[in-house]
């Protein structure tokens, strides 16, 4: 007897966790020898959910076609992010910072590495459910604004930790990221933080464009214009801030895209700061 699939009810949270995973699915579809992702694509198949009603045209539209790009390619960036951490860091923590359905460390870690997953407590349930821990996976119910988590995660200076955050920090206020950060930086010498963002003009295209249309009713805040300079400023715990763009920073786009694609991700995505992927180091 084949297995019941999972009911994704419409407009409920359980929506908003799988609206990135079917557009990192789309990525996937579309350009299978950049990225591999079966577990991602294994629990797609196993919910109950009329994708079409979000993604029209199969998600195939122009505007579509430029978000699936950006889903892909932060989670290929994240790869590359920990696997060059653990590279100097083998023994390193993991967090996937409201998680969602996410299990993008599945596809850069090693046997060695402890993973702490942290979301609010009705996420956790519903990935309880649908993706139960390993013994290399902790889940935190929690409020990432609620200091609290801090003390949950297990972390060993010497060993590192690394923290990653995908499409998460758009939905805080300002000072909520800046305190975020800060405490962060302090708990956990030696760690890196790396997550997307993007400016004011993209924060509100996502609203009008995505949000709004994909009929959930979500408000977004928190953008950089100019993330080096400005991130430098949110704590004094800071060794180095990096940022490029999510288009062709580490992934020069070749002609499978199409033209107008490469020159919207590369002027709009990158140039304009509209496509970020930021990296913080924590002082020692």
């Amino acid at each position: 007897m084949p297995k019941e699939k999972y009911k994704i009810e419409e407009n409920s949270v359980q929506e908003t966790l799988i609206l990135p995973l079917y557009g990192k699915k789309l990525y996937t579809d579309e350009y299978p020898d950049l990225l591999d992702d079966p577990t991602g694509n294994n629990l797609i198949n196993n919910l109950d959910y009329d994708f079409t009603k979000k993604y029209a045209d199969g998600g195939k539209g122009f505007s579509a076609k430029i978000g699936t790009i950006q889903y892909g390619h932060r989670v290929r960036e994240t790869i590359i992010e920990i696997k060059n951490y653990l590279k100097n860091h083998p023994n390193a923590t993991i967090v996937n910072m409201g998680c969602g359905l996410d299990t993008t460390y599945r596809m850069a870690w090693n046997d060695n590495t402890q993973v702490f997953c942290i979301d609010f407590p009705d996420v956790i349930d519903i990935r309880n459910e649908l993706l139960p821990p390993s013994n290399q996976e902790t889940y935190i119910a929690g409020n990432l604004n609620d200091y609290t988590w801090l003390e949950k995660v297990e972390f060993d200076k010497d060993d590192g930790i690394i923290f990653y955050a995908l499409g998460v920090f758009f939905y805080f206020q300002r000072i909520e990221v800046k305190n975020l950060f800060d405490i962060m930086a302090k708990t956990f010498p030696g760690g890196r933080l790396c997550f997307d963002a993007t400016n004011p003009l993209g924060l509100k295209i996502m609203l009008k464009d995505y949000l709004k249309k994909s009929g959930m009713n979500i408000n977004a805040y928190f953008s950089l214009k100019n993330p080096e300079k400005e991130l430098k400023t949110f704590s004094k715990h800071f060794s180095k801030v990096s940022t490029h763009g999510l288009f062709e920073g580490y992934f020069p786009m070749d002609d499978r895209y199409g033209l107008k694609i490469k020159l919207m991700g590369k002027i709009m995505g990158d140039k304009m700061k509209m496509s970020q992927y930021n990296v913080i180091d924590f002082k020692e």
